[in-house]
């Protein structure tokens, strides 16, 4: 029996029920074989769902656009600087105003406050396309990719190599509530904080999976199904890039850390990719390389993470 999800807002995927997650990726799955066979329900037909960016983007922004459509809805897709929230409105004003005109709200953001204080007072749902805190979206996608080359989810060793940031804690959150074996490898100091690893350690309690962290990249990568990393310098921290590069370069993917997982490794990588940095051309252009595929499901994820939260 599905669960319903009408109305509910993604912030972070550690909201969200086993269940929950389930139904997120089950509908994603349904809407992604309708799309490769060329029918795409209008399931939002005359919704219209704003899609708003503090930040640049290219996935999240084509991919929102496209889906929304896809789902036979309007993307009304607006730019912070181009709004009163430049010039000094709040966003609890705006929200309040949005809610009224539109079905649903999709922001990218720097602050995850910012998505809480729409989420308040619009009135409407919200998801988070990707905030300092979270990138819930992104990981959806991703567990339907892995589901999608490994056959399963529950029980599989998800290492994660690099910064302890917003995606991190999404895997965390994410893996660890299906049952997985999440293990993230940072530098001393960049590690998830300790409240996001408390959180994700009680949700692998309840799931019988296992939760990981460690300082030894390879230590991680041992025997793991799924090896995944991300940039070291996010938005917003272009001034620490040369300093994080040499803290983090033992943590960059290469062929020498995939001879520590296993044989049948899927390599993973929510881009914009630095290549020669977080990883080399020789993995995310090999054959382990799930990369593109994972791009593609964002699409497919969103989808059905909107068909499920929007009325």
């Amino acid at each position: 029996m599905s669960v319903n999800l009408k109305g509910k807002s993604l912030l972070s995927l550690k909201d969200f029920s086993r269940e929950e997650l389930e139904e997120f990726l089950s509908q994603s799955e349904k809407l992604k074989i309708e799309h490769m066979s060329g029918k795409n329900e209008p399931l939002l037909h005359g919704r219209t769902i704003a899609v708003i960016f503090e930040k640049p983007s290219t996935r999240t922004r084509v991919s929102f656009a496209v889906a929304i459509n896809e789902l036979g809805a309007f993307p009304l897709v607006l730019e912070t600087t181009n709004m009163q929230l430049n010039r000094g409105e709040t966003v609890s004003d705006t929200a309040r105003v949005m809610g009224r005109y539109v079905q649903g709200i999709v922001a990218r953001v720097f602050a995850q406050k910012t998505l809480e204080d729409m989420r308040d007072y619009s009135g409407v749902p919200v998801v988070n396309a990707l905030s300092d805190y979270s990138h819930p979206c992104q990981i959806v996608g991703d567990l339907l990719t892995i589901k999608e080359k490994k056959g399963k989810l529950e029980g599989l060793k998800f290492a994660y190599l690099g910064d302890g940031n917003n995606v991190a804690n999404s895997i965390l959150f994410g893996g660890a509530k299906l049952g997985m074996h999440v293990s993230i490898a940072s530098p001393e100091g960049f590690e998830p904080k300790e409240d996001v690893v408390n959180i994700a350690k009680k949700f692998a309690e309840e799931s019988h999976g296992l939760v990981t962290i460690t300082n030894n990249p390879e230590e991680a990568a041992k025997n793991a199904d799924i090896i995944y990393t991300d940039v070291w310098a996010s938005m917003g921290q272009e001034s620490e890039h040369d300093k994080r590069v040499k803290i983090m370069m033992p943590y960059q993917i290469n062929d020498r850390v995939l001879d520590f997982a296993k044989k049948d490794v899927i390599v993973m990588h929510c881009l914009p990719a630095h290549r020669g940095e977080e990883i080399t051309d020789s993995v995310i252009d090999g054959t382990h390389s799930v990369v593109f595929d994972q791009a593609e499901n964002r699409l497919h994820a969103q989808k059905g993470i909107l068909s499920l939260l929007i009325r």
